[in-house]
């Protein structure tokens, strides 16, 4: 494989995802800094190599730097890999653009809508950024645990930016024997999918917890997927992005691995405990729960019928039984299996 010259790369975020990332950047020879909300993060990091907050057990690479200060993280970084949360990505991103390097790349890495704007993480940059980085913006997604990726188990993602220059240079700034990355044109649709899995992924995991069985799995992640496809092509995102590796890819993965967080609280919603129950016992953020409203709202714009979206608003907001929904969703009215918009 051709590579370019090794980059300087600051990874925005240190939870699993961010420090999976960064050590993927280090196994394809990049040097990286990865900046840290939390003092002891870096810290862990930089004396001990390893982040036991958010990825224990895993050795990371001497490559990656670890710092609290936004501004010596991009200081000189031809790459900012952006892996926050959605709901404080604005924030962290107008924090550190004073400090962006005029040729600096942007990789969107965080899955999610923001709330009030509905605007996808690549839409809050072009919103917060100089117009000189807009075709220098890019989101990375895929059916990509962050542990797994650590681990250097083989996986496989779609980096989608509008200059296909850009795309292929992050395509070979992250790419290794065992990380391979596609590229597409499609940036609304990679970043649609990543946002609306999450959702997903809540319902089926609770069919997980209500120990429906494997027909109703089937049935929830397929159904789940025309949702997520409807509301893509919507918004301008293409029908092949959402049968790829952004789309059907990570809902599955998301919707069926016993490592997804967004999995785990829909089957603890099942299983009796309340959202604030959950949300108290973990450090971790399971985007679906805030994507719920967001993706909703969108949904409510562009005109896009999303009942199993709407089914886990019911549960999560409204303390519908998880029971009780499924029984709404089975019992609605009878329709074709494939519409689009103008058919909802």
């Amino acid at each position: 494989m051709n590579k370019p010259l090794a980059l300087e790369a600051a990874v925005i975020g240190a939870g699993a995802w961010g420090s999976a990332l960064a050590q993927q950047l280090a196994w394809a020879g990049q040097k990286v800094r990865l900046w840290a909300l939390e003092p002891e993060v870096a810290r862990q990091v930089n004396d001990l190599r390893e982040n036991k907050l958010y990825l224990e057990g895993v050795m990371l690479d001497p490559a990656i730097v670890a710092t609290n200060d936004l501004a010596q993280a991009v200081a000189g970084a031809r790459l900012v890999v952006m892996v926050t949360p959605s709901h404080v990505f604005r924030q962290v991103l107008g924090q550190l653009a004073p400090h962006l390097e005029k040729d600096a790349i942007i990789v969107s890495c965080s899955k999610g809508i923001e709330d009030q704007s509905g605007y996808t993480m690549c839409e809050v940059a072009e919103d917060v950024l100089d117009k000189r980085y807009h075709r220098r913006l890019t989101a990375l997604s895929g059916p990509s645990f962050a542990k797994e990726v650590a681990r250097a188990v083989p996986t496989a993602v779609t980096v989608a930016g509008r200059d296909p220059d850009v795309a292929n240079l992050v395509q070979h700034a992250f790419a290794t024997t065992l990380f391979r990355v596609y590229t597409s044109p499609d940036t609304v649709g990679v970043e649609i999918g990543g946002a609306v899995k999450n959702p997903l992924a809540i319902a089926s995991g609770m069919v997980a917890g209500l120990e429906l069985g494997y027909n109703s799995q089937a049935a929830m992640i397929t159904r789940g997927l025309a949702e997520m496809t409807r509301l893509a092509m919507a918004r301008g995102g293409q029908l092949a992005t959402l049968s790829g590796l952004a789309g059907l890819g990570d809902l599955v993965l998301t919707c069926t691995g016993n490592l997804s967080r967004n999995r785990t609280v829909g089957k603890r919603l099942a299983q009796g405990e309340t959202i604030a129950q959950i949300q108290a016992s973990t450090r971790t953020v399971a985007e679906g729960v805030k994507n719920t409203l967001t993706v909703l709202q969108i949904a409510k714009r562009a005109g896009v019928e999303m009942p199993i979206v709407q089914a886990v608003k019911k549960v999560i907001y409204d303390g519908l039984p998880p029971a009780d929904a499924l029984l709404e969703l089975m019992t609605r009215s009878l329709k074709q299996e494939h519409y689009w918009v103008a058919d909802s």
